[in-house]
């Protein structure tokens, strides 16, 4: 059957399509990048709610920091695991199994009585995220041939991605002032189920890789070696690094990891197998997805707290004040693939990273110069840059990749951006943290010491940028 490129007013049932496919992509497409927005949001929405959430159940800032990294280190940690189980069960069947759980731990965070209620919950969340993220952008894949469509699609997932990340701080200030802290994790259950009904109409169910072994050997280690390193980058910052917890936390991080590439050398059919990392554009895209993803978490976690402990804004002013960066990252994520056309993919892609470090470097510089000139233009700028970024990284990541190597593939990139935002968010987080107790310490007023450090994690993420840049040009195609 021809797959049509335009949406129809009557989408058919799921019996009507090929396995995998749909006759309505782009309705399909509509509803797997609304889950996804979700997923992507969910690291960050939250953000602006810390400080409610804090007051409500007695939570420290260090308590508070991991309501954020209990999300993302299951997340990054599960995705290669979801994307096998993806391969293995059936794209179509693992997303839904993905939403429902995630719209019920949703359900549960914003019903929490206490800190850990919602610990465990933000972890159900990530864990559920990671059946869901790489099995959507794998259904896309399948979708979307190589090609014009792909491209087009790509730069919609792209956008979506992006979008998330900024819309979490609008949305979660608009939703914490007008309904409350809890409000932030109810919003993704009616969504969710909107999806679950929605979907099976719109896409076939797939089979799967019948008589693929799960390679629980690798998911384990790759888990918990993963969760220790963000672990020991986080707790090392505050317990100081010869501390006690910090060493076993390395050392149980080198050891894990070390057994993760023992092991998947030796499988039969490995979590991660090695031989993948020969597309040398799917090596690309994930070391800058990795880069992107500590940029972007770390930027958007220290614009939560900047613009209300330095620049003196609520939650709701805090929220409204991204809508410039939001509005440009989806309006040049629409343009991208025309550019991407014109240009090609490389060289969009280090543009936009570039473009990404200096803007950012200049709300570094500008301080509180002026609402304009010190935060609207740079954050207009970090719009366009994010949007043409995550556009053409995620093209770059899947580009050449097999069909029976989509959900790995989607399973990677995913990886690579959420472990990235969990150690982007470990390192620069220690960083901006110890830079302002320097500056406490030095006599320095609270909101002084505070900018001081914020200032410094600014002038990081413009340094994982470049760094992102130099990536996409060193790392090329043979």
């Amino acid at each position: 059957m021809t797959i049509s490129t335009r949406p129809s007013a009557l989408p058919q049932p799921h019996g009507s399509a090929p396995a995998g496919r749909s006759s309505h992509p782009w309705w399909a497409l509509t509803v797997l990048a609304l889950a996804q927005f979700l997923v992507v949001l969910d690291a960050s929405i939250v953000n602006i709610a810390l400080p409610s959430v804090g007051s409500a159940l007695h939570l420290d800032t260090a308590a508070l920091a991991w309501v954020v990294t209990a999300y993302v280190l299951p997340f990054g940690g599960l995705l290669l695991l979801g994307g096998r189980l993806a391969d293995r069960f059936g794209h179509r069947r693992i997303f839904l199994v993905g939403v429902t759980g995630f719209a019920v731990a949703s359900l549960l965070a914003g019903l929490s009585l206490n800190g850990g209620m919602l610990l465990a919950a933000r972890a159900l969340q990530g864990g559920f995220a990671a059946l869901l993220a790489p099995a959507a952008l794998a259904l896309l894949t399948l979708l979307f041939p190589d090609g014009g469509s792909r491209g087009r699609a790509l730069g919609v997932w792209g956008a979506v991605a992006g979008m998330g990340s900024a819309a979490g701080v609008l949305l979660g200030g608009l939703l914490t002032a007008s309904f409350g802290w809890p409000s932030v994790f109810f919003v993704n259950v009616p969504v969710g189920l909107l999806v679950v009904v929605t979907l099976p109409r719109l896409l076939a169910r797939d089979q799967g890789t019948t008589g693929t072994k799960i390679d629980t050997a690798g998911a384990v280690t790759a888990t918990l070696g993963l969760a220790s390193a963000v672990a020991a980058l986080s707790e090392g910052g505050a317990l100081g690094w010869a501390h006690p917890v910090v060493i076993v936390l390395c050392i149980a991080a080198a050891a894990l990891l070390a057994a993760f590439v023992i092991v998947e050398r030796r499988v039969g059919h490995p979590l991660l197998p090695f031989g993948f990392f020969r597309n040398r554009d799917a090596t690309a895209g994930n070391l800058v997805m990795l880069l992107v993803g500590g940029s972007t978490v770390a930027l958007f976690f220290a614009l939560s707290v900047y613009l209300q402990d330095v620049l003196g804004l609520d939650a709701l002013g805090a929220g409204l004040s991204q809508l410039p960066l939001a509005l440009a990252l989806v309006a040049v994520a629409g343009v991208v693939p025309a550019v991407v056309t014109r240009i090609g993919l490389r060289r969009t892609l280090t543009g936009a990273l570039l473009l990404l470090a200096a803007s950012v470097t200049w709300f570094a510089l500008a301080g509180r110069t002026g609402l304009l000139t010190g935060f609207i233009l740079p954050s207009v700028l970090i719009g366009v840059a994010l949007g043409a970024t995550f556009v053409t990284a995620t093209q770059l990541a899947v580009r050449g990749v097999s069909e029976a190597e989509s959900g790995l593939a989607s399973g990677l990139v995913n990886t690579s951006q959420q472990i990235g935002g969990a150690l982007g968010l470990a390192v620069l987080g220690g960083i901006a943290a110890a830079q302002t107790a320097a500056l406490l310490g030095s006599g320095s007023a609270p909101v002084e010491a505070t900018a001081g450090g914020f200032q410094l994690l600014f002038f990081g993420v413009a340094g994982f940028a470049a760094i992102g840049a130099i990536v996409t040009a060193a790392v090329r195609s043979k």
